[in-house]
């Protein structure tokens, strides 16, 4: 057979169909694109794991290093408030300090003052190391921050304007602290409200007040502040006598009397200052008022004033004097009863009474038609 019949047989011939024995060779394609998308993601990675190592490392480096400043931070804020506390306790002891600085050194006071000292400090503290970080993270992610810095920026303004009396509170509970306005124990008028404070706080303080109730005071809303247990009290009594009464003895015996308290106890503690007639401090046509005042130790002048009117009772009536009350004094002489010489008035004046129906005369009997 010649070649061209050759070359027409096999062109003429049909083309075998696929088998089933052939499909594996359908499936190469398939596998090609795979082992291509492996190995474009083997490469991406490939070219991009220094950079997310990087990342990675970075921030675990911000966060180890905002713990350890944080934890660091907050250990020196409590040891300087233990730091301050023993020295305030070392100035108030007794080898060095004086007798008004152990007076009013309170240590109820003095742990919560420095707690909430404390407290305010590493609240701070923490807030600022731990929003840095959390900016730092985020920046290392290449998020821009711009938007989140804006609404961050809109929602502080709102919540400032819808809190504001709270953040009012907050500011001024936290200067009052700061400043040792008041304090535990102290006797205060707010204002509002006065009596004892058994609570500061950084938005309420308390306080027990005379009859015993508990007030609770908003600080933002304390425009005043008149401490009673700073520096010292005054305790003053007014001796009211008759005006004529020996100058000379009621003077010594005023000074008998405030030189026996000064000496006794406990009296000699609560009294800061010998007790001091202030003279004359008013004469009248009947009376005359001597004042007597001393200053004592804070909110204890009105105990002071009770004894001392006790002891100035009993010695002016050991020898004699008479204490007056009020500008007007009542006479010795009684006068006589205006009424005295006059007769009671008669029963027999009402003639409702039993007794005159009873000495009225009886009407005569009417005829009977």
């Amino acid at each position: 057979m010649s070649l061209p019949a050759v070359l027409l047989a096999a062109g003429s011939s049909p083309s075998p169909s696929p088998t089933p024995s052939e499909s594996p060779t359908a499936l190469v394609p398939s596998l090609q694109d795979a082992q291509e998308s492996a190995t474009n993601a083997a490469s991406w990675v490939e070219q991009n794991w220094s950079t997310w190592l990087a990342i990675g490392l970075k921030v675990l480096l911000i966060l180890v290093i905002a713990v350890a400043l944080r934890v660091a931070v907050r250990r020196a804020i409590t040891k300087l408030i233990d730091r301050m506390n023993r020295t305030v306790q070392a100035a108030d002891g007794p080898a060095g300090g004086t007798a008004l600085g152990s007076l009013l050194v309170n240590v109820e006071r003095r742990r919560q003052r420095s707690q909430a000292i404390g407290s305010v400090l590493r609240s701070v503290a923490s807030f600022i190391i731990l929003g840095t970080a959390a900016l730092m993270v985020l920046s290392a992610f290449q998020i821009n921050l711009a938007p989140l810095l804006a609404s961050a920026g809109v929602a502080g303004v709102a919540i400032g304007f819808g809190a504001r009396n709270l953040v009012t509170d907050f500011l001024s509970g936290v200067f009052m602290i700061l400043e040792d306005q008041y304090g535990v124990g102290d006797t205060i008028d707010a204002g509002v409200a006065s009596g004892e404070v058994i609570e500061v706080g950084l938005r309420v303080t308390k306080l027990r007040g005379d009859q015993g109730e508990i007030w609770y005071v908003r600080n933002g809303e304390v425009k005043r502040i008149g401490n009673l247990s700073q520096g010292w009290a005054t305790a003053g009594v007014d001796v009211t006598v008759r005006a004529d009464v020996d100058l000379d003895q009621l003077k010594a015996t005023l000074a008998e009397v405030s030189e026996n308290m000064s000496r006794e106890e406990p009296w000699n503690e609560l009294l800061w200052g010998p007790i001091e007639s202030l003279g004359l401090d008013s004469v009248l046509l009947d009376s005359m008022v001597i004042r007597l005042t001393a200053k004592t130790m804070p909110g204890k002048s009105l105990t002071v004033e009770r004894e001392l009117r006790w002891r100035v009772k009993r010695a002016l009536d050991a020898v004699g004097i008479r204490i007056v009350g009020g500008t007007t004094v009542i006479p010795e002489e009684e006068t006589p009863d205006p009424t005295a010489a006059v007769a009671p008035p008669s029963v027999y004046s009402n003639s409702a009474s039993p007794q005159a129906e009873a000495a009225s005369p009886i009407a005569p009997a009417r005829p009977v038609r």
